[in-house]
């Protein structure tokens, strides 16, 4: 037999869920809804008391039921089981589901959203401790005169009063407010402003005033979800065009700019060219990869001589542990053939450095990967590359997990694949690494969780990390000197995670600061400088030639941990670097100021981020000024409990010989298969 819930509905005060019995036998007894809450293992039991004909029930919740002081818990997922009896024999099957709702708003602060696993199995999530300033809209998109905003007009099913939305100007006093009407779907609403109301070259941040249980209340209309699939631009005249985007907060804005001169069209020409060149180029890489998988296909014969291949980060650097693992190779076996596959970027690099190097996605490529012995990569190679069975993978990752990997994704949005596929071809990718380097026993937990990984795991610590143990105060000096940063300066670090929602176009990404560098500079710029360390998509979208005597920008910059080295604190969100920063007992400020939204719409974590994190967490560029005039006056965290706790569970493990592990593993293989 199967269960799936089939519906969620809104009732005044309570939530109806909808079931769907499939290959039911008979007779059935004593059936019971069974919730069963993750992370605090609570249980809440209900009877069902009717069966429709076709084999349909619901049952009545109360919200406020599912959601409990626990440590401050402020998302709880309720995973669903029904028990019944069947011939005197008990049962307890899960709930599936093939229903995913829409958030229902069960107070100003709490929702309500039915979802599913990565198996599809169903999960009640209830989400609390919202703003009470955000209302979340379901869409926004322009029309040719219009601007069309549709959201939920019941809050725990009590229906919204006197609805008006208002536009007010970011950077004038401008007012505007427009009425609100029912949708023609059930509980939602539609409002409609129009275009022509709105004044050229400005920037409109919306709001929304109701009457709510006796309250007059104005919140900002909040996008949680990406604007993909939205009509999100349109020309009013030949002289104005306007544009949704959103904040860094996700508040909804709609921007007029004057439309493009003739001139200015002229001057896109080359533009498109080089489109219609791209889209070539794009044909050409198609027909490329064709014949690639022909070359893989034919098979070769392994080197005479031991060749072992590095890669890191896809051939897009030459960097982290494999360039330590290298540099090690070489020191201490120089016999060995060592060859980088790299992008075309990195030739001058690995000219300057004396390194051999093969180009990706070449016939010799091909040959060279098919007869090495042994490979060294530090992401996943495509899977259509072949490996040989005389062959030794070795996977040393890239970071502490932090954020959730693999099988552990449940919902998978990335173009071009599905939640399924991409769990089979991970899995499938794994388990052709015959040893994976873990930094400690977390991870190690979680690799062979999130990779369905069986194969054999070094658990020595990563070797890029070996610098941070074994590098002096000296070399730090001359790590400033070569960087060009003052030496009588102190140096913050700034590097943030990438986000799933900055991909804009294809080959385009968006980011801007979340916090003011004039203020910055004003409170710290005297004895202080900033490194920015971004992702490498979004590098190139930021503009800092204001302040090129304070903020240094090394995303480009190979080997991070030279720039850990010479910080002496490190702010950062929800990126990985600071179980890695961690290992120089110094201060780590966390500034995750779209927490929630990433929490809930992108991606889990694996830790408590609330309660484990090795420093103190900024909600708001106040905090994050405090935070780093402490960090500043508090250099050495080995005297922090909270702090050495987590070194200990983190970071004891690397004795600053892991990449002399990782070598030895591999010339003990080289040993064994001569």
């Amino acid at each position: 037999m199967r269960v799936i819930l089939s519906d969620l509905r809104q009732l005044k005060q309570e939530q109806e869920l909808e079931f769907e019995l499939i290959d039911v036998p008979s007779p059935l007894e004593k059936l019971t809804v069974n919730f069963l809450e993750k992370s605090s293992l609570a249980s809440i039991n209900i009877p069902v008391t009717k069966m429709d004909q076709d084999n349909i029930f619901r049952i009545k919740i109360n919200p406020i039921k599912f959601e409990f002081e626990n440590n401050g818990q402020s998302e709880f997922n309720w995973q669903i089981y029904l028990s019944f009896t069947n011939s005197d024999n008990d049962y307890m099957i899960q709930v599936e589901s093939e229903y995913l709702s829409d958030r229902h708003q069960t107070s100003l602060e709490s929702y309500i959203q039915a979802s599913a696993d990565s198996a599809e199995m169903a999960v009640l999530n209830l989400h609390t401790h919202q703003s009470k300033m955000a209302f979340t809209a379901s869409a926004a998109n322009l029309s040719e005169d219009q601007l069309q905003i549709t959201g939920h007009r019941l809050i725990d099913g009590i229906p919204l009063e006197n609805m008006k939305m208002i536009l007010r100007g970011k950077d004038t006093t401008s007012h505007m407010e427009y009425p609100i009407e029912k949708s023609g779907l059930k509980g939602l609403f539609i409002a409609r402003i129009p275009l022509k109301d709105i004044p050229s070259d400005s920037i409109q941040e919306i709001y929304i005033q109701f009457n709510y249980d006796g309250q007059l209340l104005e919140q900002r209309i909040m996008l949680a979800k990406t604007l993909a699939g939205q009509k999100i631009q349109a020309q009013l005249t030949k002289e104005q065009v306007l544009m949704l985007d959103k904040s860094l907060d996700n508040g909804l804005l709609i921007k007029s700019f004057p439309a493009p001169t003739f001139s200015e069209k002229l001057a896109t020409i080359p533009e498109k060219a080089a489109n219609g060149a791209q889209t070539g180029r794009d044909l050409m890489e198609k027909v490329n990869l064709v014949r690639l998988r022909r070359l893989f296909k034919r098979g070769h014969r392994p080197f005479d001589q031991s060749t072992i291949i590095f890669e890191s980060f896809g051939g897009r650097q030459v960097s982290d542990s494999p360039y330590a693992i290298y540099k090690l190779f070489k020191e201490l076996y120089p016999g060995f053939n060592f060859i980088w596959s790299i992008d075309r970027s990195q030739k001058a690099f690995c000219k300057e450095n004396g390194i051999a190097y093969i180009i990706r996605r070449t016939a010799k490529w091909v040959r060279t990967l098919e007869k090495a012995q042994y490979w060294i990569s530090n992401a996943r190679f495509p899977s259509w590359v072949r490996k040989p069975n005389y062959l030794t993978y070795i996977q040393t990752w890239h970071g502490t997990p932090l954020k959730k990997l693999g099988l552990d994704i449940e919902n998978v949005s990335m173009p071009g694949t599905t939640t399924a596929k991409y769990h089979v071809n991970f899995v499938k990718e794994a388990n052709r690494w015959d040893a994976l380097v873990s930094p400690n026993d977390y991870s190690t937990r979680i690799f062979r969780s999130a990779f369905g990984y069986n194969n054999q795991i070094l658990k020595v610590g990563y070797p890029r990390n070996d610098e941070l143990i074994n590098s002096s105060k000296d070399d730090v000096r001359e790590l400033k000197i070569k960087l060009g940063i003052p030496l009588d300066k102190k140096v913050v670090m700034y590097a943030p995670t990438y986000r799933d929602n900055q991909f804009a176009a294809k080959g385009k990404y968006t980011f801007e600061l979340p916090f003011s560098l004039s203020d910055f500079k004003k409170k710290f710029g005297e004895d202080t400088v900033l490194i920015l360390r971004m992702h490498y998509l979004i590098s190139n979208a930021l503009d800092i030639s204001d302040y090129q005597d304070f903020v240094y920008d090394y995303s480009s910059y190979p080997n991070i941990s030279d720039l850990y080295l010479v910080s002496d604190m490190l702010i950062t969100d929800y990126s990985s670097v600071f179980f890695d920063y961690a290992y120089l007992k110094r201060p780590i400020l966390f500034y995750p100021y779209d927490y929630h939204l990433y929490k809930d719409e992108l991606r889990g974590f694996y830790l408590d981020y609330e309660r484990e994190l090795p420093g103190q967490i900024a909600q708001n560029e106040s905090e994050l000024l405090e935070g780093i005039q402490s960090g500043l006056a508090n250099s050495d965290m080995a005297e922090n409990k909270k702090f050495m706790k987590f070194y200990k569970r983190f970071c004891a493990i690397n004795d600053g010989l892991s990449s002399l592990k990782v070598v030895n593993y591999v010339v003990h293989q080289i040993e064994k298969n001569s």
